[in-house]
C-alpha cells in the first residue's frame, strides 16, 4: 500500500512539531483518539482524571473526536489551563448534564415530531422535508456548548487558534457524514496540516465551531442534520472506516485511543441478549455498535499487522510509513446493561418512548446507554473510566514515555529521526485502508 505525498512522513512530522511550553515534558507526535457514543461519553472524561493525577503536565498536540467524543476533544483543544483543570470542568460539565439539557423531552414535542414521521410515512414522504429532522430537538445542547466553549456571533471556539499559536495544540480533527454526497468528512484545525483525501473520505481545513460538533454527534434519526455551508452533516461515525487515520495523517507517531466499547469474552458474546425475536431497541443497539463503535477494533487489527510488516524493513524501505504506537483503553463493563440500573429515572415520557422500543427486553440495551444523559449514570462512567486507566496506569506511563516493551519491534524512531534505545509495540503506520 503506497504512501501518498497528501499524507504527512516522519520528516513533515518532526519540521511541524509542536514547541511544547517550557517546563512542559515533550512526548512527542501524540495523539488522542475520542470515539463516538452518546451518553457514553462521560467515560472518556474518567480516563483523562486518571491521566491528569498522574501525567498533570501532560499535553496532547494531536486530538480527533468523532460523535460524542467531538465533545471532549473540542473542549480539550480549546482549554489554555492544565489537563487537571481541563478534566476537573469536563467532570462538572457531564454530571450536570440531564436530559433535558441535550435535547427537549417534554411530550408535546414528542408525540409532534412522532406524529410528523408517522405522517410522511402515511403520506409516501409527500409532507416537507422539516417534519421528520430528528425525532428530538438538540437546542439545548448547542446552547449548552455555546455558552461552555465561549462562542460568540461567528460560532467559532476562540481557544483553538489560541492554543495553536501558543504552541500547546498541533491540531483537533472532527469527524461528520455529509448526508448528501455520503462522505466522512474530517474537519481540521491546525499548524502545518496537509489535507488527504481518500474514496468517501477527506479531509477539510476550517476554523472550527459549534456547528461542527453538533454535526459530528448528531446520532442518526434521533439527533437532527446540521448545516455547514451548503450540505447537511450528521454523525461522523457513519462512514468512518479507519477512525485511526485521521490521527496518523496528522502525524501522530503515538496514539491513545479511547473507545467506549466494551470487550467481551468469547463466552460473553456467544450468550444472547434477547429471547425470542428481538425487539427494536436491541436491532438498533447491534446496529450502531456495528457503525459507531466494533469499527476501531479492527482499524486497531489492521493497522498492527501492517506494523509488524514494515518492523521487518529497513527504516529506508518502508515507502514513507512509520510504525505507530497505540494504546486502546476501553470500559471494563458493559455499559449498556450498566444503563438499566438506572433508567428508571428518565423522564416518563422519554422512559415510556424508549420502554417501546424494548429497552426491558435485552440484557444489554446499548441504544439507551447512548441516551441516558444523566447526572447519576454519567458519574458512573466518569468513575469507571477513572478507575480502568488507573488500573493500567503503569503501561501507559511505559506508552507515553516509549518504553514499553513487546517483541518484534526492535527501538523506536524519536522525532528527529533517530533510532532511541528502547523497544516499542507494533502498532499501525499511516493510512493503509482503500
Amino acid at each position: 500500500m503506497s504512501h501518498e505525498s497528501s499524507t504527512p512522513t516522519r520528516a513533515d512530522s518532526a519540521s511541524a512539531a509542536v514547541d511544547l511550553e517550557a517546563g512542559t515534558p515533550n512526548y512527542g507526535d501524540l495523539a488522542a483518539v475520542l470515539t463516538g457514543g452518546g451518553a457514553r461519553g462521560a467515560y472518556q472524561v474518567g480516563v483523562l482524571r486518571a491521566l491528569a493525577r498522574h501525567f498533570p503536565a501532560l499535553r496532547i498536540p494531536i486530538l480527533f473526536g468523532v460523535s460524542a467524543g467531538a465533545v471532549n476533544a473540542a473542549y480539550l483543544a480549546q482549554h489554555q489551563g492544565t489537563l487537571g483543570e481541563v478534566a476537573e470542568e469536563l467532570t462538572a460539565l457531564w454530571t450536570s448534564l440531564a436530559p433535558e439539557k441535550v435535547f427537549r423531552v417534554d411530550a408535546s414535542r414528542l408525540v409532534s415530531n412522532g406524529a410528523h414521521w408517522l405522517g410522511r410515512l402515511m403520506a409516501g414522504g409527500r409532507l416537507a422535508a422539516r417534519s421528520t429532522r430528528g425525532f428530538v430537538d438538540t437546542e439545548p445542547l448547542r446552547q449548552l456548548l455555546e455558552r461552555t466553549l465561549g462562542v460568540r456571533g461567528t460560532q467559532e471556539i476562540p481557544g483553538i487558534e489560541a492554543n495553536l499559536e501558543r504552541g500547546t495544540l498541533r491540531a483537533l480533527a472532527l469527524g461528520t457524514t455529509n448526508y448528501a454526497t455520503g462522505q466522512s468528512i474530517i474537519w481540521v484545525q491546525g499548524r502545518a496540516i496537509a489535507t488527504w483525501e481518500r474514496p468517501k473520505r477527506r479531509s477539510v481545513q476550517a476554523r472550527l465551531g459549534v456547528p461542527h460538533i453538533m454535526a459530528s454527534a448528531a446520532l442518526p434519526l434521533f439527533f437532527p442534520a446540521v448545516p455547514i455551508g451548503p450540505d447537511w452533516y450528521g454523525d461522523g461515525g457513519l462512514r468512518l472506516a479507519a477512525p485511526l487515520s485521521p490521527a496518523l495523517h496528522l502525524g501522530a507517531d503515538r496514539i491513545l485511543a479511547v473507545s467506549t466499547r466494551f470487550e467481551r469474552s468469547q463466552a460473553e458474546a456467544n450468550r444472547p441478549s434477547v429471547v425470542g425475536y428481538p425487539p427494536p431497541a436491541q436491532i438498533l443497539g447491534v446496529m450502531y455498535n456495528a457503525i459507531f463503535l466494533d469499527l476501531i477494533d479492527q482499524d486497531v487489527l489492521r493497522l498492527e499487522r501492517l506494523n509488524r510488516l514494515l518492523a521487518k524493513l529497513p527504516p529506508d524501505e518502508r515507502d514513507g510509513m512509520r510504525i505507530v504506537d497505540i494504546l486502546v483503553i476501553r470500559p471494563s463493563q458493559d455499559l449498556g446493561r450498566l444503563a438499566r440500573s438506572y433508567e428508571p429515572r428518565l423522564p416518563s415520557v422519554f422512559r415510556w418512548l424508549t420502554r417501546g422500543l424494548g429497552t426491558r427486553e435485552t440484557a444489554s440495551p446499548d441504544v439507551l446507554s447512548l441516551l441516558m444523559f444523566q447526572d447519576d449514570y454519567l458519574a458512573r462512567l466518569i468513575d469507571l473510566g477513572d478507575a480502568d486507566a488507573e488500573a493500567r496506569i503503569d503501561e501507559i506511563a511505559a506508552f507515553l514515555s516509549g518504553s514499553r516493551i513487546v517483541a518484534g519491534v526492535e527501538g523506536r524512531e524519536s522525532g528527529n529521526g533517530n533510532r532511541e534505545s528502547r523497544t516499542a509495540i507494533p502498532s499501525p503506520a499511516q493510512d493503509p485502508s482503500p
